[in-house]
């Protein structure tokens, strides 16, 4: 549904969910506005992605054990199968070691001003019976303290959602589409509040929250989502005036379909992801088609009534990535996706190095990333997806910087003018 936003909800809500918070670790803040300039300044960002949420495909060697049995696909399977003590070994570890404050470094030595950040609910607001387990929130504190020390800035992203917002395993369980679904929204609200109340006081670095990743609105009624949003905006908003509050546009158009919604809220922000490679129709484009598609994004993004940050997109032209589609799953690009047919090898993408691309892979990325560089500047900015993976060259900025591939300095262009 469109409409005008409805954000106004009764005290007595809010202190409904305020009693369900957990404890905030100590920062030092004095009270202030958003501490960045969405309307004079660009987002340039990058995700931490496959850091407190598992993906296969980031991380294959987390999952290399069942790649044959198939039977642990997701954060949930990999928790369950393990179990609680061995589990939560493994993922301190990973959490520990994937992502550091030489990370941190390298982002803002790259020019980068966000960095955004995906969590899963079962951090922040556990349920009983689920096997996940916890400790992600001690590291963020720590993750907190490095970005502040490199000047940059933070999103927050609630990743997953209960019952699972949209199925796929980047929500941490794979399957059917439950969210919405019982008390699903309420535990998420508690979630979203819980995790506005822990870094309330630490709004110099946590700029912005996202109440929900990628919720599937073609599977989902679309008027749940945006009551989900107007109750999240308030209780974010409960915790500190201090944070934009973020909705990812459900799929939906994210020029017209939003048009009338949060447009009287104040630091409202709309998050849009731009793939185009999840479809036998965009893995068949050939280079200048991909270029001339994100070129029109432009556009179509500065005429957009609200802020609006391109929070997902790649510099991939391919499905190839291994596991990209879902563990022990192929690729459309190649014809081994079910339902797919052969349009192309996967030599080098499938696994590999930036510098192993062939030498057209690499001029098509550059040029790619370029034109949605100039597209995404258009309006709010953008947060590539995502810093580094383990063996997925299209992917893998920090390796894509480190290769010539991605701009640096970010202005600087081997393809000017290709969005005229």
């Amino acid at each position: 549904m469109t409409g005008s936003s409805t954000l106004l909800r009764s005290a007595t809500a809010i202190f409904a969910l305020l009693s369900n918070v957990q404890a905030a670790p100590t920062f030092q803040l004095n009270n202030r506005a958003v501490a960045f300039d969405y309307n004079g300044n660009k987002v340039r960002g990058v995700n931490l992605g496959g850091w407190f949420v598992l993906e296969p495909w980031i991380t294959p060697s987390i999952f290399q054990e069942w790649a044959t049995s198939q039977t642990v696909v997701d954060e949930y399977t990999y928790t369950q199968t393990l179990g609680k003590s061995e589990a939560q070994s493994r993922l301190s570890s990973h959490w520990n070691s994937w992502i550091t404050q030489d990370d941190f470094n390298a982002i803002a030595q790259a020019g980068l001003n966000h960095v955004r950040i995906p969590i899963g609910y079962w951090a922040v607001a556990p349920l009983d019976g689920d096997p996940y387990v916890q400790g992600q929130l001690e590291v963020l504190d720590q993750a907190i303290n490095w970005a502040r020390g490199a000047g940059l800035k933070i999103m927050l992203d609630l990743h997953g959602a209960p019952g699972s917002q949209n199925g796929f395993d980047n929500s941490g369980r794979y399957g059917p589409v439950q969210w919405l679904q019982g008390d699903t929204v309420s535990q998420t609200l508690t979630a979203i509040q819980n995790l506005a109340n822990r870094y309330k006081d630490a709004t110099d670095v946590v700029t912005a929250i996202e109440l929900l990743n990628e919720p599937l609105g073609p599977a989902l009624d679309l008027g749940g989502v945006q009551d989900y949003y107007n109750r999240g905006y308030q209780a974010v908003k409960a915790a500190s005036s201090n944070f934009a509050v973020v909705f990812h546009d459900a799929f939906q158009d994210f020029q017209t379909y939003w048009a009338g919604f949060g447009n009287g809220d104040s630091e409202v922000m709309m998050d849009t992801h731009q793939y185009q490679i999840f479809s036998p129709d965009q893995v068949g484009r050939a280079p200048w088609e991909h270029v001339s598609e994100a070129c029109a994004l432009g556009p179509k993004l500065a005429q957009t009534n609200k802020w609006v940050v391109v929070g997902e997109w790649t510099g991939a032209q391919t499905d190839c990535a291994k596991w990209l589609n879902g563990l022990g799953k192929g690729a459309r690009y190649d014809g081994t996706f079910p339902g797919s047919s052969w349009t192309g090898d996967c030599v080098g993408k499938y696994t590999g190095t930036v510098a192993n691309l062939s030498p057209d892979d690499k001029n098509n990325l550059r040029s790619y990333i370029e034109a949605q560089l100039d597209a995404y500047e258009q309006h709010t900015g953008w947060i590539f997806w995502t810093w580094k993976t383990e063996s997925a060259p299209e992917w893998h900025m920090k390796d894509l910087i480190a290769g010539g591939l991605f701009p640096q300095p970010l202005t600087s262009r081997q393809h000017p003018g290709q969005c005229g």
